[in-house]
């Protein structure tokens, strides 16, 4: 069986974590997550990187950070992982669902300026599979209703909007180092903070909602609890692991590139002939290759050529389950038909095996199996 993920060794990893436990700290703040969060933002022009437990923690601080009260509406696309929601649903806000592109997936940015309300405090763009959201339309928004801007970018660490970092344009941005993410170490994620008035609660949030950062620095003579917070911190052992992979953020990107291009050109002809859709990449956004992608032409077909691809030994899934057609969305009053665009888009799509140490006979083996079901599906449908 071809898996679909496979987490993999890229540099010195395990030697990091052996390091990690001679230097003594292994539970947060320690050497490697320093090295980390000062990696991330100069790299990618952050004011502050905090490094956290997951991607969920990381939109969870963010929810508070926003200061929402119970009522109030957060602007999402419903093509998400649940925690873009669940995180603001946690703090009493509502989200509103909107309609995604059909090019990229990404939420449409031309439907957000109508669902805004007089509670609308926040709008969460999701860059679906490393590929931005139109942000500077959605800057310009959030700037004229005086609104937060949270980038969901937990699948765009290391890709980029005309230049620009993803997660380094909204107010704050969410990254995800789960193992199927490109840059991995198990569980983790960051919190990025670029205005500045958000960096002071954020530490004190993530920190039990103490001041214990403060008083690391000898800002303060002892610290205590300040504020709601909690245990949002990443273990110095993770942050290890991550260190190794942040050393080789170029050649594993340089890799996800070699496999998307070679998914890509392989499977055009199919592209050309009508038979499925194929991933498209804006020419102001640089990707980070997080995924592959393909849109069947129809839901049942998508179901068939999953169960054909795992019969004949290759893992491939499909996406999200859209968020307003869930049991908690129909309780938060959506109901199917709401976003015929999601619907329709997320009934259709395949996602291909990526992982690090895909070889080429192995995706050759796939392209050859979405071949063959393409032209066997083409010839009976005529």
């Amino acid at each position: 069986m071809i898996p679909f993920n496979k987490p993999f060794i890229a540099g010195k990893e395990l030697y990091y974590i052996a390091q990690a436990v001679t230097m003594g700290n292994i539970a947060a703040d320690g050497h490697f997550t320093k090295l980390c969060s000062r990696f991330l933002e100069e790299r990618f022009g952050i004011k502050k990187v905090l490094l956290v437990p997951s991607g969920t923690a990381a939109l969870e601080l963010a929810a508070m950070l926003c200061d929402l009260q119970p009522g109030d509406e957060v602007i999402m696309p419903s093509y998400t992982f649940v925690s873009t929601a669940s995180a603001f649903v946690r703090v009493g806000a509502k989200p509103v669902f909107v309609d995604i592109r059909p090019d990229t997936l990404n939420i449409d940015e031309t439907k957000i300026e109508a669902a805004i309300t007089e509670r609308t405090r926040v709008i969460v763009p999701v860059h679906y599979a490393g590929v931005a959201c139109e942000m500077d339309t959605i800057m310009d928004i959030a700037r004229r209703y005086n609104l937060l801007v949270v980038e969901d970018a937990a699948q765009g660490v290391n890709a980029f909007y005309k230049g620009r970092a993803l997660g380094s344009i909204g107010h704050l941005g969410c990254y995800s180092f789960h193992e199927t993410k490109n840059y991995i170490c198990g569980e983790g994620g960051a919190l990025c903070i670029n205005d500045e008035r958000f960096i002071e609660r954020a530490e004190i949030l993530r920190d039990k909602g103490t001041n214990r950062q403060k008083f690391f620095r000898g800002e303060v003579d002892k610290y205590t609890w300040v504020d709601v917070g909690s245990s949002y911190v990443m273990a110095e052992i993770l942050a290890a692991f991550l260190w190794g992979q942040l050393e080789c953020l170029d050649s594993i990107t340089s890799r996800r590139r070699e496999i998307y291009e070679y998914y890509r050109a392989a499977l055009r002809p199919l592209a050309e002939a009508g038979l499925l859709g194929l991933p498209h990449i804006p020419a102001d956004c640089q990707s980070n290759y997080h995924l592959f992608y393909i849109l069947a032409r129809t839901g049942e077909e998508r179901d068939e050529m999953l169960r054909y691809l795992c019969d004949h030994g290759v893992l491939a899934i499909f996406h999200y389950v859209p968020l307003h057609s869930s049991p908690m969305g129909s309780r938060l009053g959506y109901r199917l038909g709401d976003l015929p665009l999601t619907e329709d888009l997320a009934s259709r799509v395949i996602r291909l095996p990526m992982f690090h140490e895909l070889s080429m006979e192995q995706q050759q083996r796939v392209v050859n199996l979405v071949n063959a079901f393409c032209r066997e599906s083409a010839s009976i449908s005529a």
